[in-house]
């Protein structure tokens, strides 16, 4: 018996299979998808990697498996999928195959990687009655082991730190009762709880009203039916989504199997687990990067054995190894967080549509702004699409007003807070409600300019402005980390005619401490939430100690819910609308609608909107919050510039630090496709990035606009084939298809 294995590894030239032989002993344990360390090339090193697949005879197999790694092994299933996805995202199937591994598992010594944490944990021996009658009798006479056994007898089975805690004992005192054959000690897994800190009430299932009851029964028949369905739930902000997601869940529960829910960026989404751990309880499990390792592998742990049958989690969270899936659940579907920025880039709403189709389950995805081409394809009919559009308590979306801050120059305010925002934050510290203030960019002043001859302080590792951070009276790149001390000096003219430009939250926040010091303020971006549950101590404290004002970035956008925030201000609403991306516009829209959504959820609401451009369509609608009028200008013109949905972009990527060699191989790559490429493929010439230069590397790129098809990905796989490109070391090659950004 021989096996087909991969090498576990990011070498290009190492992304084929090698033939082994299987020991006798292993031909009854062998299977695909199973990890196994094997001798490979010279070194005396095992090496580890996984079967793609067993046959009877081999012409090049000499060698044999060492080890088979039980404990590790995947499924058919999972090698299929990282088979497909290595082929539409360019990378190698190893890559693929470790985003199925357990967490902490993936490193190559097997004395490295996280196991279980085990612990010693006391249990009665005798039974209750028997021991009972062994005091009376007085065979039992230490007061202290009479505590002990009592306490054993209401908490049996406690972790021994916490039994010598609770019961004010020692170790000693534990091994007598052991050795007397009261007690015994039983090894047994520690699970690494990563909701031990929270106390959460139980929570019943609440009316549906009836926009909410069509779309849940609805999903229900392909639950019940075990039939695949792709379904779109658009719903204005506050409509009673969740409800919906944990009444499926339920309705799938029921039924023996198991849900996966995604969420964009977990960690700053508290509130949303809190709900399904208030529901479900002990039944849930939660994956996301902001765990420590010990605590992602016990979650992913509780999932294989089936003692969680609701998976909550970011995009990773899609291969969590759940036994029976029953529904797909995707929130905030227009996120970019779903897309993956690093090798594998893939796109996790493609492949729960393929996970779901082969599960014959629903996949259900909601948002108050879709993504255009997600809302496309419904209106097609290739989506079943529900339409939400009142909110669950009955209360109304909050006032959306604009104001142009043109027109606050013209009368002499140059506060980055307009008259108009400070009369209603003044309203509002008054009348003890909460406000929110976004702004999408952190730290102090964006770039520092010399007036005199123009020059800018720049990242001396990329091409990019430096940001000054006022606490840590630094300037700081916020692309490769670089920091350095302040300027006060031109280096290049020698003027003292430095200026600070632009705006960021720690000056927002000075600036709103200076004009209402009697209110209470609280920040939230990358700064701030750099320890464990930073982010949720944040939005606790903001919540439970009715602090005034709340700035922040992106973080403060998605699905929470403050009863008594009755005040929106977007202080930059336009400065996302030009960046280099072909979703600017869409993805300005989204952030102001849903950033709009955090205003009056149970009291009447009001969002200001300061902008610089008050007749852009995208301020307009967002002011209107009218997502249907938005996406018939915005579909207009991405049909007439040929973009998403009416074709995919393909990123090549090049970086390194040599400019001459990536400049050779972007032109070679460039010749080979443009030479076997098709009418239907536009292709444009090797051009360096927008920022063309990241971490001391240069980077250049190639576009092209196509649909992907099976015969687009063998003419790009044909591209980067040549020898020249495998034997290269030095420069990067990377592609990305619909990039969630075009630098």
């Amino acid at each position: 018996m021989f096996a087909e294995i991969i090498i576990n590894s990011n070498a290009k030239a190492l992304n084929k299979t090698f033939d082994y032989i299987v020991p006798k002993n292993m031909e009854n344990t062998i299977k695909v998808g199973a990890r196994v360390f094997v001798p490979f090339g010279k070194s005396m090193k095992l090496e580890d990697g996984f079967v793609i697949n067993i046959k009877n005879s081999s012409e090049f197999a000499n060698k044999e498996i060492v080890k088979i790694e039980q404990e590790e092994s995947l499924t058919e299933d999972n090698i299929i999928l990282a088979k497909l996805m290595a082929r539409k995202y360019f990378c190698n199937i190893s890559d693929c195959i470790r985003l199925m591994l357990p967490p902490g598992t993936g490193g190559k010594e097997l004395s490295t990687r996280i196991k279980e944490k085990t612990g010693n944990f006391a249990f009665l021996k005798r039974d209750i009655d028997e021991i009972e009658l062994l005091i009376q009798e007085g065979k039992i006479k230490s007061e202290k082991h009479i505590k002990v056994l009592r306490f054993l007898e209401q908490n049996d089975g406690i972790y021994v730190p916490d039994l010598e805690l609770l019961t004010e004992t020692s170790n000693s005192i534990i091994k007598t009762l052991v050795k007397n054959g009261h007690v015994e000690i039983i090894e047994k897994q520690i699970e690494r709880n990563p909701f031990v800190h929270k106390n959460i009430e139980k929570d019943l299932p609440k009316i549906l009203n009836e926009e909410q009851r069509k779309c849940f029964e609805s999903i229900s028949f392909s639950i019940e039916n075990n039939e695949y369905s792709k379904n779109l739930i658009y719903g204005i902000t506050g409509s009673g989504k969740t409800e919906i997601y944990l009444q499926l869940i339920q309705k799938v529960l029921e039924k023996g199997k198991d849900s996966i829910v995604l969420v964009p960026e977990i960690s700053l989404t508290p509130q949303m687990v809190d709900r399904f751990l208030a529901r479900f309880g002990d039944n849930v499990a939660v994956l996301h990067s902001k765990l420590s390792i010990g605590e992602r592998y016990d979650e992913w742990q509780k999932i294989s054995k089936g003692d969680a049958k609701i998976v909550i989690g970011a995009r990773s969270a899609i291969f969590a190894p759940v036994k029976k899936l029953g529904i797909i659940i995707i929130d905030e579907e227009h996120d970019i967080s779903y897309k993956s920025d690093t090798t594998p880039r893939y796109n996790a709403k493609d492949l729960a549509k393929y996970i779901a189709e082969k599960n014959n389950c629903p996949l259900v995805l909601g948002s108050a702004t879709p993504e255009i081409v997600t809302m496309y394809h419904a209106k097609k009919g290739d989506i079943n699409l529900f339409t939400l559009t009142k909110r669950a308590n009955n209360s109304n979306l909050p006032n959306v007003e604009i104001v142009d801050m043109r027109n606050e120059l013209s009368i002499g305010n140059r506060s980055m807070i307009s008259l108009k925002l400070r009369e209603k934050i003044e309203e509002n510290i008054k009348n003890k409600k909460q406000t929110i203030l976004f702004l999408n960019r952190r730290g102090y002043s964006t770039f520092i300019m010399c007036r005199e001859c123009g020059y800018v302080a720049k990242c001396k590792n990329c091409n990019i402005s430096l940001t000054y951070h006022m606490v840590q009276n630094k300037l700081k790149c916020h692309y490769c980390g670089f920091e350095c001390g302040i300027i006060s000096e031109c280096p290049e003219c020698k003027s003292k005619k430095i200026k600070y430009f632009g705006t960021g939250t720690q000056k927002l926040e000075d600036e709103i401490q200076k004009l209402y010091s009697e209110a209470s303020t609280i920040r939230m971006d990358i700064d701030t939430v750099t320890r464990k549950n930073s982010h949720e101590e944040i939005l606790n404290k903001f919540k439970n100690e009715n602090i005034n004002i709340l700035i922040g970035t992106q973080m403060i956008v998605k699905g929470h819910h403050f009863p008594n925030v009755t005040l929106v201000g977007v202080i930059a609403a336009d400065s996302s609308l030009y960046i280099e991306d072909y979703r600017a516009v869409e993805k300005t829209f989204q952030t102001l609608v849903q950033v709009a959504g955090r205003s009056g959820r149970e009291e009447k609401g009001d969002v200001i909107i300061q902008t610089y451009n008050p007749d852009h369509y995208a301020i307009i609608d967002s002011q209107k919050q009218d997502y249907n009028l938005f996406y018939s200008q915005e579909i207009e013109l991405r049909k007439l510039l040929n973009y998403p949905p009416f074709c995919d972009i393909i990123l090549i990527r090049f970086s390194g630090k040599n400019l001459n060699e990536i400049q050779d191989l972007s032109h070679l790559i460039f010749k080979r496709i443009n030479k076997v490429k098709k009418d239907d493929i536009i292709i444009y010439k090797p051009v360096p990035s927008p920022i063309d230069k990241i971490k001391n590397k240069y980077r250049w790129r190639i576009v092209l606009k196509c649909k992907l098809t099976s015969k687009i990905l063998d003419i790009i796989n044909y591209g980067l084939e040549d020898e020249k490109i495998k034997k290269c070391k030095d420069t990067s090659i990377v592609v990305d298809i619909n990039p969630n950004t075009m630098n």
